[in-house]
């Protein structure tokens, strides 16, 4: 046999017996320890949600599943960590909608691509959106809230917890769609904001259910609209914007699982039957319902689908209103 083919012939069989490799790992999948990579810091409301449901998946897949704050720039620190990683599913990106649909926009220098560099393992929870202000405000729905700052130009004030943060984006489609103009008051993060609402220094904030459901149940605050498409299983007597007449004012803040891209597919179906089999848990659902989290589970096709219509629909709106990174 001359050499040349030779060559071919032995780099054919290491191809075919890495590929055979490859698929031995991944029938014998999970075989050691996984990593959940959170890209946020611990405390917060996707590091509880990521951890509860964690805790339940590794006792379906017989392996621990360690969980792993990389927090940093609305999420990207993280998702470029797990994009790099080997493609084997051992390395997990428990991520929430800033992340792999806002930033793509948003940052110009992003090292990754959402589509492009990851595997869909499956949406998981819905933190939903709403406008609470402060409980001695005279408005008691959206509609009032719109009147007053036509009445009041730039006097009715709403908290941004960052540009392109999901309190920032429900302010300005609000904004839009009312005809509107408020004025935000930048913080950094939402417990100063609602500390400061509280003490009628602040007069409203969107803000997720998990972080404002405690004073809006003591009536500390007031829930005006929520930004979700259906209202909140958590709040259900709060009725949408779209109820209200805003039918341009839906958006939720969302937490998914992905893989790098490459991951072979048999292991991405393992995960997601043990993604959907923990978020359906009976006792898993009710910690993620009393801390205002709904379990949202889905397939990797539902959820890539659902990640390309965020991306195109968060884009068309950071586009038009000239938001950048800050």
């Amino acid at each position: 046999m001359p050499i040349p083919t030779r060559i071919a012939a032995r780099c054919a069989a290491a191809l075919i017996f890495a590929a055979l490799c490859v698929a031995a790992r991944a029938e014998d999948f999970p075989a050691r320890p996984i990593h959940m990579i959170v890209a946020f810091a611990p405390g917060g409301t996707a590091d509880f949600t990521a951890r509860v449901i964690a805790d339940k998946m590794q006792a379906l897949l017989s392996q621990p599943i360690a969980v792993e704050n990389k927090p940093g720039a609305n999420g990207a620190i993280g998702a470029e960590y797990v994009a790099k990683s080997e493609p084997d599913g051992y390395t997990l990106f428990f991520t929430t909608v800033g992340a792999v649909a806002i930033n793509p926009t948003l940052r110009s220098d992003l090292p990754y691509d959402p589509l492009r560099d990851f595997a869909a393992v499956g949406k998981a929870a819905v933190n939903s959106t709403i406008l609470v202000v402060n409980a001695d405000m005279r408005v008691g729905s959206a509609r009032e809230l719109a009147d007053l700052a036509r009445r009041k130009p730039n006097s009715v004030t709403i908290g941004i917890t960052g540009r392109g943060a999901i309190s920032d984006l429900g302010r300005q489609l609000f904004e839009d769609a009312a005809g509107i103009k408020l004025q935000g008051v930048p913080y950094r993060g939402a417990a100063p904001a609602i500390t400061d609402m509280l003490a009628g220094h602040l007069d409203g904030l969107f803000g997720d259910v998990p972080t404002v459901m405690a004073q809006v149940k003591a009536g500390k605050l007031k829930a005006l609209a929520a930004t979700s498409s259906e209202r909140s299983d958590i709040f259900p007597d709060v009725p949408t914007f779209v109820e209200q007449g805003f039918a341009d004012v839906v958006g939720d803040n969302w937490d998914a699982v992905l893989a790098p891209a490459g991951t072979p597919p048999s292991v991405l179906a393992k995960l997601n039957a043990a993604l959907v089999a923990a978020v359906n848990d009976p006792g898993v659902r009710t910690r993620l319902h009393n801390a205002g989290t709904q379990p949202a589970p889905s397939t990797p096709e539902a959820f890539e689908k659902y990640l390309r219509a965020e991306i195109a629909r968060w884009g068309k709106v950071i586009l038009e209103k000239g938001i950048k990174a800050e």
